[in-house]
């Protein structure tokens, strides 16, 4: 903080590349009904800010300060705030304005932080670590002996998925674009790891499993690798697309598809709209990783100044595990 209801944030001014993200001294609103104002230990980065940074998605109004994701300690509740007090630690997977010091987040959306879990791990936690839960258990149930395949498997969500695959029984073969980042998916627990773009893989797979295709694949990265998706998935097999700014897949033909699969595109904020399944799953996620059966990946961490930096290597996608900011 620099002065009374003061705080930095990272502000965005006019949408654009990563030059956008400027530090400034920004007024803080007041704390309304239902809401708490935190102290920001920890934002996680996501791939959806740099398209938020871009004006992608939505109707966005400037000025804004991007982030939805953290991880903090409350420094004072408005009216009608119950559930929570001065002094708690909380995480969230959805405040938006969260590359800030402080921000104002409302209770539905803030989850109760276990002492043991630290800030960082918590802000690398929320919005991947939920989005995976969803989709090994609610968009395709990963069953025991299952094989499914991860594209991009070296990011924040990617290495999530595949720790989850494995406690729920099922093989992983994952795909990462560089040599470097196979030691990382394996450490995750990987049976098998391919190296490639997303569009040249299918071979190298169906090699791997003797000509048998899989359960499952989970893509955040779009286009380029949907056919490849298509043609490795079994009947009655899923393949689940993630993330809101991927690369646009053309119109379907859906007479075009190969049969008896499921093609789905879901979102973490409905799996978790109901505030009761928001703290079920969230005390499963910290359970997992109190007991050592889950890991946070954590690549790198930044400061606020250092925001253009982190959009930068986020969108280079030569990133490996979660990125961080440290206000």
């Amino acid at each position: 903080m620099t002065g009374q209801n003061i705080m930095k944030a990272v502000v965005i001014q006019a949408f654009g590349g990563p030059e956008v993200l400027t530090v400034q001294d920004i007024q803080l609103a007041e704390t309304g009904p239902g809401q708490v104002l935190v102290k920001v230990m920890a934002a996680g980065i996501n791939f959806m800010d740099t398209g938020v940074r871009r004006g992608l998605g939505g109707a966005w109004a400037l000025p804004l300060t991007p982030g939805a994701e953290g991880a903090g300690i409350v420094l004072a509740t408005g009216p009608q705030v119950t559930e929570f007090g001065v002094g708690d630690r909380v995480a969230w997977h959805y405040v938006p304005g969260s590359y800030a010091e402080q921000v104002i987040a409302p209770v539905s959306q803030l989850v109760p932080l276990p002492d043991e879990i630290d800030f960082a791990t918590a802000a690398s936690l929320m919005m991947q670590g939920l989005t995976a839960s969803n989709l090994v258990d609610k968009v395709h149930a990963i069953q025991p002996g299952d094989v499914a395949f991860v594209h991009a498997a070296a990011g924040g969500v990617g290495l999530m998925l595949t720790q989850l695959i494995k406690l729920r029984g099922g093989r992983v073969i994952g795909r990462v674009s560089h040599a470097d980042k196979v030691e990382a998916v394996l450490a995750a627990g990987a049976d098998y790891v391919v190296i490639g773009r997303a569009h040249n893989i299918a071979g190298q797979v169906m090699r791997l499993t003797d000509g048998q295709r899989v359960n499952a694949v989970y893509d955040g990265t779009g286009a380029e690798g949907f056919a490849d998706s298509l043609e490795l998935l079994d009947y009655f097999g899923t393949l689940a697309l993630y993330g809101p700014f991927m690369n646009p897949i053309p119109p379907i033909d859906i007479f075009s598809v190969p049969r008896s699969i499921k093609l789905t595109y879901p979102s973490v904020m409905h799996y978790v709209r109901n505030r009761e399944v928001l703290l079920e799953k969230s005390r499963q996620l910290f359970a997992w990783v109190s007991t050592g059966k889950l890991k946070s990946f954590i690549g790198q961490r930044y400061s606020l100044e250092d925001a253009q930096q982190a959009h930068r290597d986020i969108e280079s996608r030569s990133t490996t595990g979660k990125l961080i900011i440290v206000p």
